[in-house]
This record gives C-alpha cells, sequence and structure tokens, in this order.
C-alpha cells in the first residue's frame, strides 16, 4: 500500500499535472467533444424536441443527416467529461502553484463555452422537458401542482407534452413558484413548440448562470487568485456546463437570488433576506443558504431580524398568497433514493431484512444523522479565509459575509454528500461559495464526486439501450458511483481525524455531575 502511494505522489508531481496550458486544453477539449455529440442530433444521449418551426436554438444537423451510435456517444461523453475534470484539476492545482492569468479573458473563454452548450440540444437528462410541461400545463390553464402531464395526452393530443419522456411524466410539480413562472412563461413563448420552448428554458439556465460567475468575481473584488478561483468553479467548470447547462437545468436559476444575497450581505440584512427569500420561492433547498446568512448575523439580533423580514416578503407572497399548494408538493421530493448516491449499497443490504418501507425510512434519517456529523467535521477542518472586501486585519470569525460563505459551503457540501438522492447539477450550491475561499481538501472532493456522478448519468435517460451497454451503465452508476460516494464519506471522516478530530463541546450553561467535588464548567463552543 506505501508503494502505491508513493508511486501515486510521484505522479502528482509529474509537471504536466499543473501546467495551465493542459487545463485549458483539456477543458476546451472536452466541451468541444460535447457539442459535436449534441451537434449530431437526437440519439440515445441527446433528447428528441420535435418538429422546428423557427430559427431559434437549440441547433443541430438535420435529423437522419448523422446517427451516433451509442456506442460512439455515451463513451465520447464519458471521455469528455473526464477530460474537462481533469482539467480542472490541472487549473486548481496551477493556481495554488502560481498561476495567474488574465482572468478578463478566462472569464470570457467560459462564458464562451457556457454559450455554446446552451445553443445545441440538452442531453442526458429529460428534466427540461418535464419544465416544458409544467408551463404548457399552465399556459392551457391547469394547475401543475395537481395535474401531471400524462394526465392530458393520455387523454387527447397536445403537441408539446407528447414529446416528454419517462420517469416522471406521472409527477406533479415540485418546483417553487417562482420556477413555476419561469416554466410558464418559457412555454408561452414557445407557444406549443418543444423545441422553442427548451430554447427558452435554456436561456433561463445560461443568463443565471453567467450572471452568478460575475458576481463570484465581484466578490472575490481585487484577489487576483480568488477571482481566478471563482471563475473556475463556476462559469469555466466543466462539471457544472456539463450538469447545468448542458442538460438546462434550472440550479442557476435558484442559486442566483441566493448569490445577489450575499452581494449585499455587508450592506444591507433587509436585500439580502430578499435574495434568499427569492431563491427559496425556486427550490426550498436553498434553505441552506438562508441559514448561512442567519449564522453570519448571529451577534447582531438587529441585522438578523432585518433578514429575516426580507426573506419572509417573498416566501409569504409566493407560498402564502400565489401557489400555497407548492410548498406541499416540494414535500414530495423527499424520501427518494437516487442511483449512484452512497444509500444504494445500503438498500440492497436492508430490504431483504427489514422490507422497503423500514429501508428507505432508515436510509432517510441515517442521511440526516450523517449530514450533521459530516457538517460538524467539516467546520473543524475548513479553513477561515477573510472574502475580499474589507481590510484583512479582520477577523474573518466576525465578518458576516465570510461566515455565510464557509457556512453555505459547509451545509451544502455536508447534505450534497449525505443525502440518499443526490445529482451532479446540485454541486453548484457548494462550488460557488468555494470559489471564494481558499484552497482545500473539498475541492478536490468535489471534483472527484461531481466526475463520478456525471458520468453515471450519460445514460440516465430512460430510453432502451442494448442490453450490454445497459449493463455497463448499470456497472459504473450502481458500484462505481455508489462507491466513490462512499470514497467521499471515508476521506471526510479520514480528514477530520488526522486534523486533530474534535469532538462538539457542551454549552458553558450545562453542567456534569459532580462526585464529591465541583468541576470547572465546559469550555463554549468555538465559533
Amino acid at each position: 500500500m506505501k508503494s502505491v502511494l508513493a508511486r501515486l505522489r510521484r505522479f502528482l508531481r509529474t509537471p504536466w499535472l499543473s501546467d495551465p496550458r493542459w487545463a485549458i486544453g483539456l477543458i476546451v477539449a472536452g466541451a468541444v467533444m460535447i457539442l459535436g455529440v449534441a451537434l449530431c442530433g437526437p440519439s440515445s444521449v441527446t433528447l428528441k424536441l420535435g418538429p422546428r418551426t423557427s430559427y431559434l436554438p437549440p441547433w443541430y444537423l438535420p435529423v437522419g443527416m448523422v446517427s451516433l451510435s451509442e456506442w460512439v456517444a455515451v463513451p465520447a461523453l464519458w471521455l469528455a467529461i473526464g477530460m474537462g475534470a481533469l482539467g480542472l484539476l490541472i487549473a486548481w492545482r496551477a493556481v495554488n502553484s502560481g498561476w495567474r492569468p488574465n482572468n478578463r479573458r478566462l472569464f470570457l473563454l467560459g462564458s464562451l463555452l457556457s454559450i455554446l452548450t446552451s445553443l445545441v440540444p440538452p442531453m442526458t437528462s429529460a428534466d427540461v422537458l418535464m419544465y416544458a410541461a409544467y408551463g404548457r400545463l399552465q399556459v392551457r390553464g391547469l394547475n401543475p401542482y395537481d395535474i401531471t402531464p400524462a394526465e392530458i395526452f393520455r387523454q387527447e393530443y397536445d403537441p408539446l407534452l407528447v414529446w416528454t419522456e419517462r420517469p416522471w411524466q406521472d409527477t406533479p410539480s415540485v418546483y417553487g413558484p417562482l420556477a413555476s413562472a419561469s416554466q410558464w412563461l418559457a412555454a408561452w413563448l414557445g407557444d406549443g413548440n418543444m423545441h422553442d420552448t427548451v430554447f427558452w428554458l435554456q436561456m433561463f439556465a445560461l443568463l443565471p448562470f453567467l450572471v452568478i460567475g460575475a458576481i463570484a468575481v465581484v466578490l472575490a473584488h481585487d484577489d487576483h487568485k480568488i477571482q481566478t478561483r471563482a471563475i473556475l468553479f463556476t462559469v469555466l467548470n466543466p462539471l457544472m456546463i456539463w450538469s447545468v447547462l448542458a442538460g438546462a437545468h434550472n440550479e442557476a436559476l435558484t442559486l442566483v437570488f441566493a448569490i445577489v444575497g450575499l452581494l449585499f450581505i455587508r450592506k444591507s440584512p433587509f436585500v439580502a433576506g430578499l435574495g434568499i427569500g427569492l431563491a427559496g420561492t425556486v427550490k426550498v433547498s436553498l434553505v441552506y443558504y438562508g441559514i448561512a446568512m442567519a449564522w453570519g448575523y448571529r451577534r447582531d439580533w438587529r441585522k438578523l431580524l432585518m433578514l429575516v423580514v426580507g426573506a419572509a416578503i417573498p416566501l409569504g407572497i409566493g407560498y402564502g398568497l400565489i401557489v400555497p399548494r407548492a410548498l406541499l408538493a416540494a414535500s414530495r421530493n423527499t424520501g427518494y433514493i437516487s442511483a449512484g448516491s452512497w444509500a444504494p449499497w445500503f438498500q440492497w443490504l436492508l430490504t431483504p431484512i427489514v422490507g422497503d418501507f423500514v429501508t428507505h425510512s432508515l436510509i432517510g434519517w441515517a442521511g440526516w444523522a450523517m449530514m450533521i456529523v459530516v457538517a460538524w467535521m467539516l467546520s473543524r477542518v475548513l479553513p477561515w479565509r477573510l472574502v475580499p472586501g474589507v481590510p484583512d486585519d479582520e477577523d474573518p470569525r466576525r465578518d458576516p459575509l465570510t461566515i455565510a460563505v464557509r457556512t453555505a459551503a459547509i451545509l451544502t457540501a455536508s447534505w450534497l454528500v449525505t443525502s440518499p438522492y443526490t445529482l451532479s447539477w446540485y454541486d453548484l450550491t457548494t462550488w460557488v461559495p468555494l470559489g471564494l475561499m481558499i484552497a482545500s481538501r473539498l475541492d478536490v472532493l468535489m471534483m472527484w464526486r461531481g466526475l463520478w456522478l456525471s458520468v453515471a448519468y450519460v445514460t440516465g435517460r430512460s430510453v432502451q439501450f442494448s442490453e450490454a451497454m445497459q449493463g455497463i451503465a448499470n456497472f459504473v452508476r450502481d458500484y462505481v458511483c455508489s462507491g466513490a460516494q462512499i470514497l467521499v464519506l471515508v476521506l471526510i471522516v479520514h480528514w477530520w481525524w488526522t486534523w486533530g478530530h474534535e469532538l462538539p463541546k457542551l454549552p458553558s450553561w450545562v453542567r456534569l455531575p459532580s462526585r464529591g467535588r465541583v468541576r470547572e464548567p465546559v469550555a463554549k463552543i468555538a465559533a
């Protein structure tokens, strides 16, 4: 084992693994390969969007001109994702070794790759088709929280709903009111055409994604290294370009309001609250950012109160007045177990013993318990570093933005690695705050996690693959990817253990029973 580790260390010292030219080349090459697969048109990995009645994107070659076999498309995407992930790792190492690129050009490159990815058909996930379907239901005057797309297209023909795919056709919407509004707008602009509706949904993913990257750079102020990290982890992050934009997921639309909230956290707690409140009206999972902001203000009750009031306004309007059923609908998204997470191995082990229902309950509660434990561990080992924008001599443990950024990274990362239902596009919520911090092991762990989840869901569509390809896909997703996620948990525990394995301490007002002598109060919990 020691010889293996020694060889690995020698390999990691190879000069090209810190060469930024290799990094940029691999990232661009991976993106070009993804674009090539998408431009070939509908296949086992590229969505079918129905008839094209306009010149709007997404653009691809005429159907039938090039027909990619699954044995070409799937391995090509696996290779592209692997190249991009390796490029990101090399760029990360180069920055740590002193690489200081022209950040303006770096941002433009990331923006160009992001834009191009959003001008070709979405791939490997049919979620965007469901967004379009929920919007179409609203345009027709139906409630997507009560009516499913399948209830309509099984009774009558609809030119848009007919192009949806399994497995969510019988599932009502689980998204917040602002997400539903964006879906309605896209469907209205698409005018009953799936192709055009998907284009607008792609724009609703792309524009917030670019805004998030720009705000991250603004939050880095004049710190060149942090600016570079912010760009690499957002608009030039090949794992996020693939996961968020190539699939046209609404994660960026969710997060952009929370990042705007972070932008104002040093200036206006009320505006910061409005931002996190709006984020919550897209997806309730952004509650972790709300907790992080509240933790940043915990020493100033007036600012904390202003934050809460600001957040309550959009949440109250969205969930209380406009769409009361949306909050209840979001709860439907709990209790699932996704292939590729840490949970399937334990599900296979427990189900024959205690049954499916009890197994789901045990795994669900185990996920929450592990999240608390992992959050504590990360809070002990993740380094403190003042987010730029205030004097360097200020204590980072007193700066509300620094506290909020670090806490958001801890909470979202803990949720992602311990949740039984986890997908690669969720990782955007962690990548952004990590970009504003100094390098740590968590950066590499997120790359490892995102790589395998991205690879696992290349074959995630509910389409008919050949028996051989399906066997390989199942092996990658159910064994390799799940094992990779378990390894992330093991490495976090190892990190915490080697850094002192500090345990939580009881607050000073808690006294242990004494045996004949008075004991000193237990120290307060560290900030």
